[in-house]
């Protein structure tokens, strides 16, 4: 597959998702505590790409979006924007560990069980080549590398469409039980 066709391909597939969510009736927002109880973490991530459950605010903010889940692995399209620099004329550190984090959260998060949640207790970045405005979209992609009833571990990536690495990160996140609805 030509460069081409990948950024044909990655544009598409964003377009098509960012659509179905919206169609969904995909905003925006926080999920209420009733809507998420009895799901998985993989439902939860599969209802959001559906539009059925809001999608976090920082997505807007940043220009990223969910691209597709499945068990231990998350993918994110982003496209670094002149609202991302930094005063040094670079895109911010914060927008690679953002996305990053996004991807190698949500990947654990397809793994939590009914009433398991997980939150990040350390973040681990390397930046490894510089993005601009004129990049173009990049992808971050999570993937779990150990999932237990207490640690979660996952590492990700972010790539280009000719497959060039831009950063990559490691994550440790602490997983606990949801506490009960009142």
């Amino acid at each position: 597959m030509t460069l081409q066709d990948t950024l044909t391909q990655w544009m598409e597939q964003s377009a098509a998702v960012r659509a179905r969510m919206t169609d969904g009736g995909g905003r925006p927002g926080l999920a209420r505590p009733q809507d998420v109880a009895n799901k998985t973490g993989m439902e939860v991530m599969q209802a959001m790409l559906a539009g059925e459950l809001p999608y976090p605010h920082i997505a807007e903010t940043l220009d990223f979006a969910l691209i597709e889940v499945e068990p231990g692995k998350a993918t994110f399209q982003g496209t670094p924007q002149l609202k991302h620099y930094n005063p040094l004329g670079t895109v911010h550190g914060g927008w690679y560990a953002t996305l990053l984090d996004s991807a190698v959260g949500c990947a654990v998060h397809t793994m939590m069980p009914v009433g398991r949640a997980y939150t990040t207790a350390e973040l681990s970045i390397n930046i490894v080549r510089a993005a601009s405005h004129k990049t173009g979209p990049l992808r971050a992609i999570g993937t779990v590398i150990h999932c237990g009833r207490q640690l979660a571990t996952a590492e990700g990536r972010i790539v280009g469409p000719d497959g060039k690495l831009y950063a990559h990160a490691t994550t440790t996140c602490l997983v606990f039980e949801v506490p009960a609805q009142k």
